[in-house]
């Protein structure tokens, strides 16, 4: 029987937010924000939260601080999000954890019971091999998605010119796809319109 793993939530929050005109991350959200929303969801399932930023790294400390989470800079947000991953998973593996559960700060928290079904899943296929687990929303891959240690290892060790898409179809057959009924999963907001129509549906 293998150790039980230790598991850490990831905010990629570094992003420049150029199309919406102003920081995804402090976009209000449900009485809160899109970065608030993120941490309340994932802290209950995890034994920590870390937080990604970039040039915006300052205008997160305020909430960073009142949630209690950690907070770790991409210094080198040019290269794209999937460096701010890499930063990501690196702080998981220095603060003594194994697994992660990695969210997008650019769109809308997904219901607390779809985090708990995805961590849960990710538990129960363990014993089959499996490294990852992913949501999947009307035959769409989404967010946030649970990386163990062996899939952590492959996302560090891959190029900086990778992707995590790269990186996940060369681990295809150690990932595990979970159906469920969260459309906020696939959520994109990039624009001041995509988040107005969030707002009112949501």
């Amino acid at each position: 029987m293998g150790r039980s793993p230790s598991f850490a939530g990831v905010i990629l929050a570094a992003g420049d937010s150029t199309r919406m005109g102003q920081d995804k991350a402090l976009l209000p959200w449900q009485g809160g924000t899109f970065l608030s929303a993120a941490i309340d969801v994932l802290k209950p399932v995890t034994e920590l939260v870390i937080v990604v930023g970039g040039k915006n790294t300052n205008s997160l400390l305020p909430t960073i601080y009142q949630k209690g989470v950690f907070i770790t800079e991409n210094h080198h947000t040019e290269r794209g999000q999937f460096s701010s991953l890499q930063v990501g998973l690196q702080a998981v593996l220095n603060r003594g954890r194994d697994t992660a559960i990695v969210a997008l700060v650019d769109r809308p928290a997904p219901r607390p019971e779809t985090v708990r079904a995805i961590k849960k899943h990710f538990l129960d296929s363990l014993q089959q091999g499996a490294w990852a687990v992913v949501p999947e929303y009307e035959g769409k891959h989404g967010h946030p998605f649970v990386a163990g240690r062996e899939m952590i290892e492959r996302f560090l060790r891959a190029p900086q010119e990778a992707t995590a898409r790269d990186v996940e179809h060369a681990a295809q057959r150690h990932i595990s796809y979970l159906k469920v009924h969260d459309p906020l999963v696939v959520a994109n907001v990039d624009t001041p319109e995509q988040y107005q129509e969030l707002e009112q549906n949501g």
